[in-house]
């Protein structure tokens, strides 16, 4: 019977240093999974308000034209003041 105490014992001190193991990587991943799941969903609320700042400044791409015609207008009030002695 001691002998069969002794042969367990090594197999009893590696299942111990397997859960152990098994314990210690599980409380390293859990919270990498926690942050990413949290990183996620910060990702898609960001994607969302840079979606809606798309919409909302849509209009400016029509200020380039905008500003060729205020040029242009300015430019005809010009020659016209130059053409009148102004």
């Amino acid at each position: 019977m001691h002998v069969l105490a002794q042969d367990t014992a090594g197999w009893q001190a590696g299942y111990t240093i397997g859960v152990i193991v098994v314990i210690a990587i599980v409380a390293l991943v859990v919270p990498i999974l926690v942050l990413a799941h949290l990183i996620g969903k910060q990702a898609k609320e960001i994607d969302e308000s840079l979606q809606e700042s798309v919409r909302h400044t849509a209009a400016l791409s029509g200020l380039n034209t905008t500003i060729e015609s205020a040029d242009i207008i300015t430019a005809g009030l010009r020659r016209g003041r130059i053409k009148l002695g102004g």
